[in-house]
């Protein structure tokens, strides 16, 4: 017996029934593999599911109404990841004849395709030989030989990727699922269950949360917020944010106070945590008179991308303005 071996015959009784393994077509490992960027599978699966709804396949990706492929995203955050997606859909169509290349080397020259997800696609989808290692895959091996460099620096990095590749073996499809399993499921970085593991006899840590080693990470940047969401009494205010930077594209809230207004009313306080950057905002929801770029209730949340991050304060202003119309 060997430790893939084990691993495998664990994965095969134990694998989750996720939609996007179902078939192992090229197209839905992608978009799901994206969407769990940042995102917990459990959380990822009703978004996934609306999305593939919507999009089933590169050609109506690629032909997507951009307000309308951002609203689909709505609540996933990291929005360049959206945005990459049609990107990349557009090329698949123009250089690879409407399909998602079949390697992982062709598949990393595409935009938003990074090392692990070019490795999963090609392995998953085309049974390529290759790895794909991704943050589960680093903290099993860090475990497993008792690695205690930093696995964000070269040396650890290439100590990592040299004991992956050498361990790899087919079928090679389920061999790097049976490794993303085991890190979310088993080999979690926090109280992992190493009673239930099915290579704890080949695991040399005697510390495990110990591992990986990582740098302490910065403290994230505070910036204090006004937010302003302006109402003629039905509609709201909403404001297109530019084409790049932080939730570029996507409709917020005024940060500037009019000139002229009724009055004025408190929607609460808010702290929005994205991964560099803590937003602590404070709302006021204020009565003027009919301008342009209003919206319905239905509007917003039916058509305009609105980030999460602004959401608490839509639904107070909402609920305040239903009230009233009662």
């Amino acid at each position: 017996m060997t430790m893939q071996t084990d691993l495998l015959a664990w994965y095969y009784a134990n694998a989750r029934q996720l939609a996007f393994r179902k078939n192992q077509d090229p197209y839905c490992i992608w978009i799901s593999e994206i969407m769990a960027q940042q995102t917990r599978i459990e959380a990822m699966l009703p978004y996934y599911e609306r999305f593939m709804a919507l999009y089933p396949d590169l050609p109506s990706l690629a032909q997507a109404d951009d307000e309308q492929l951002h609203k689909a995203w709505e609540g996933l955050g990291y929005y360049s990841r959206c945005r990459n997606l049609k990107k990349c859909a557009v090329q698949c169509m123009e250089q690879y004849e409407g399909r998602l290349p079949a390697t992982k080397e062709e598949l990393k020259k595409l935009p938003g395709i990074g090392e692990y997800t070019a490795g999963a696609i090609a392995s998953i989808a085309y049974k390529e030989k290759v790895s794909a290692v991704d943050g589960n895959v680093i903290r099993i091996f860090s475990r497993l030989y008792d690695i205690h460099l930093d696995v964000t620096k070269a040396a650890g990095k290439r100590k990592i990727s040299e004991l992956v590749e050498e361990s790899l073996c087919d079928p090679i499809e389920y061999y790097n699922q049976a490794l993303m399993e085991l890190g979310a499921l088993i080999c979690t970085p926090k109280s992992p269950k190493c009673d239930l593991c099915p290579v704890g006899r080949y695991c040399r840590t005697t510390d495990p949360e110990s591992l990986p080693v990582k740098p302490k990470k910065k403290e994230r940047k505070i910036v204090r917020k006004k937010i302003y969401v302006l109402t003629d009494g039905s509609r709201i205010h909403m404001v297109k944010r530019g084409p790049d930077g932080l939730l570029a594209n996507m409709y917020e809230f005024d940060e500037t106070l009019p000139a002229e207004y009724e009055r004025m009313e408190s929607l609460g306080q808010y702290t929005h945590i994205f991964s560099h950057v803590e937003w602590h905002m404070d709302a006021q929801m204020l009565y003027v008179k009919e301008g342009d770029n209003f919206y319905t209730i239905d509007q917003i949340e039916n058509e305009l991308a609105v980030p999460s991050a602004f959401m608490p304060f839509f639904e107070e202003a909402r609920e305040k303005l239903e009230k009233e119309i009662e």
